[in-house]
């Protein structure tokens, strides 16, 4: 079974600077990890594998330190990797990124499952895998909550629903959103870490892409424009008491009351 991870590198923490401009995030220079819901994705691919064989691959979208996402996934397993990188693929939206990354899956080779995290933290749509699915025209189901079995051409799995969990049964090649408690992720290995640190990476960049055309790419192909974007003010206020038990006890009941979260 071939099976492919999408993963990416997202933001640290929460101080993130935003182009004015542009209104996206100013990624150079700023603390990165693995998103956390790809890690899950990760650990469901690296299970199956183990399973039932076969090779797992990862592909990341993003400037070229967002390679060590890739490395990261080699430390845990992963057999091969590849970047899509180019300017041209700058402040995409979900439109422009689920087609950029159909565009690289394609160029990259054939696979019988792919597996998304449900959402990313820094854009938290839960757009792109079923978008990428649909670029590609293969079937997709999100939510995935556990995966019961693989057989010789489809895969079965356990969707959680609004009301309750439904099991289906989907063809291969198809598509998955897995949810961040699907499974517990392993911890990265020195050792592999460090057998894996030369390891080649394919990189795509929008000449290598079946579609060259500029306007279906980064902004130029993103039919969504954020207007305004601005980092959350903090309104956070400490003070420090000082009193017997009883006597604090009543400034913390006549707080409450103040501000109404108490009747």
């Amino acid at each position: 079974m071939e099976i492919l991870v999408c993963i990416k590198q997202v933001p640290g923490s929460n101080k993130v600077e935003v182009d004015p401009v542009t209104g996206v995030l100013k990624r150079s220079g700023a603390d990165a990890k693995m998103n956390p819901y790809d890690l899950f994705a990760l650990e469901t691919g690296l299970r199956l594998r183990e399973q039932y064989g076969g090779t797992l691959s990862v592909l990341t979208m993003g400037p070229p330190p967002a390679k060590a996402v890739l490395y990261e996934a080699f430390a845990m397993g992963a057999d091969k990797g590849a970047l899509i990188t180019d300017r041209k693929f700058g402040g995409a939206d979900v439109l422009a990124t689920s087609y950029t990354l159909s565009q690289g899956i394609r160029k990259f080779g054939k696979f019988d499952l792919i597996i998304c995290g449900l959402q990313t933290t820094d854009g938290d749509t839960a757009q792109v895998g079923p978008e990428v699915s649909e670029q590609l025209d293969i079937p997709c189901v999100c939510n995935v909550r556990s995966v019961d079995k693989v057989e010789d051409n489809s895969i079965i799995v356990d969707l959680e629903m609004s009301e309750d969990i439904e099991k289906v049964k989907v063809a291969f090649p198809c598509l998955i959103t897995v949810q961040k408690d699907i499974t517990e992720p392993r911890l990265p290995s020195y050792k592999l870490g460090k057998a894996t640190a030369n390891r080649e990476i394919a990189q795509y960049t929008l000449a290598d892409m079946e579609d060259t055309d500029e306007k279906h790419y980064g902004l130029n192909g993103s039919p969504t424009q954020v207007q305004r974007i601005f980092p959350p003010t903090s309104d956070k206020v400490q003070e420090v008491w000082e009193g017997e038990n009883e006597e604090l006890a009543d400034r913390i009941y006549g707080l409450l009351k103040k501000k109404k979260f108490i009747a």
